[in-house]
C-alpha cells in the first residue's frame, strides 16, 4: 500500500480499514490493549492515576528526545531546570514542552490538525530557528535538519508533495476511521516522519502527534501507555528499519511499521504498571 493514506474522494470511504487486516496486526491491537488494560487495572493506578500520568509524560518525553540524539539518564530529566544550554539540552526541553502541550490540543486536534501540527511546531522549535520557519510547512527548497530520527537514505518529498499529503492526512483524521486507535496513530505518526514537513523537530512533532491519536481515540484517555518509551527501548536501529518500511508503501513495510508501534505502546504501558508496582512498594 502507498504510503500517502488519502485517497481521495473516489477512494474507499475509510482507507485505513485495510490496514487492520495486514498479517501480525490483529494480533498486535490485541496485545496492545491486553497491556494498557493490565496499567489501567492496577490497584495503584485506581487510586493514584494522577501521579502515574505524570511519570509516564516524563520517560515518553525522555524517551522522545532520545530518539532524537538527546539521551539522557531519566534522574538527569527529573533534576535539570535549565533546558536552553546547548542542543541537547534544548531536545530535551522540546520534548517536555511538547508533552505538555499534548493535553491542551485534544479538542483542537479533532477538528483542525493542521493547526495543532503548527502549534506544535511552535512549541518544539520556537527560538531554535528562523522565526520565520516556525510552525509552517517547509517551502520549496527549504532543507530539513533532521539527523536522528529518519533514516539518511529515505527520500525527501517535495513542497508540493508534502503539501496535498498533509492536506489528504487532515481530512483522513477530521473524517475518522473505524480502524484500531493503533492503526490511526501509527499511520498519523509514520506519514509526518516520512513527510518531514517541517524544518526541524519533525521527530519530536511527529511522536507527540502519536501520543494525541492514542488519547483521543479513548485507547489510552490518561497517556499511561508512551509510545515514545516503546520505541526508544526496542532502539534507534528498529525504530528506522520500521519506518523505511512505512515510507516503502509496500503491504509487508506498512504491517512492519504496524507490529513496532504496537510493540511500543505495550512496552510503553508495561513501563507504567513497572511503575505502579514500585510505588505500591513504595520504593519510588
Amino acid at each position: 500500500m502507498k504510503a500517502n493514506p488519502s485517497a481521495g474522494p473516489s477512494g474507499p470511504s475509510d482507507p485505513l480499514a485495510p490496514l487492520a487486516a495486514l498479517p501480525g496486526v490483529t494480533e498486535a491491537v490485541d496485545a496492545v490493549r491486553k497491556a494498557v488494560d493490565r496499567a489501567y487495572g492496577h490497584r495503584v493506578m485506581r487510586r493514584r492515576s494522577s501521579e502515574i500520568t505524570g511519570e509516564a509524560a516524563l520517560r515518553g518525553a525522555r524517551a522522545s528526545a532520545a530518539l532524537a540524539g538527546a539521551d539522557w539518564a531519566l534522574e538527569e530529566v527529573r533534576r535539570r531546570s535549565d533546558f536552553g544550554s546547548d542542543d541537547e539540552a534544548r531536545t530535551v526541553g522540546a520534548a517536555l514542552r511538547l508533552t505538555a502541550e499534548a493535553g491542551q490540543l485534544l479538542d483542537i486536534w479533532r477538528n483542525s490538525p493542521l493547526r495543532v501540527l503548527a502549534r506544535l511546531h511552535l512549541v518544539a522549535a520556537g527560538g531554535a530557528v528562523p522565526e520565520d520557519t516556525v510552525g509552517r510547512p517547509r517551502l520549496a527548497g527549504e532543507p530539513v535538519t533532521e539527523p536522528f530520527d529518519v533514516p539518511s537514505s529515505l527520500p525527501l518529498p517535495g513542497a508540493e508533495e508534502v503539501a496535498v499529503r498533509l492536506d489528504g492526512l487532515s481530512r483522513l483524521i477530521v473524517a475518522g476511521s473505524q480502524a484500531p486507535a493503533l492503526v490511526n496513530a501509527a499511520v498519523v505518526h509514520g506519514e509526518l516522519l516520512a513527510l518531514r514537513p517541517f524544518g526541524s523537530h519533525n521527530g519530536l512533532v511527529a511522536r507527540t502527534a502519536e501520543r494525541i491519536v492514542l488519547i483521543n481515540s479513548g485507547l489510552d484517555p490518561k497517556a499511561v501507555a508512551p509510545a515514545e518509551v516503546g520505541h526508544a527501548e526496542l532502539g534507534r536501529d528498529a525504530y528506522l528499519r520500521a519506518l523505511a518500511g512505512y515510507a516503502s508503501g509496500t503491504a509487508d513495510g506498512m504491517a512492519a511499521w504496524l507490529t513496532h508501534c504496537g510493540q511500543a505502546v505495550e512496552l510503553g504501558a508495561r513501563e507504567s504498571v513497572a511503575v505502579c508496582e514500585a510505588l505500591q512498594r513504595g520504593a519510588a
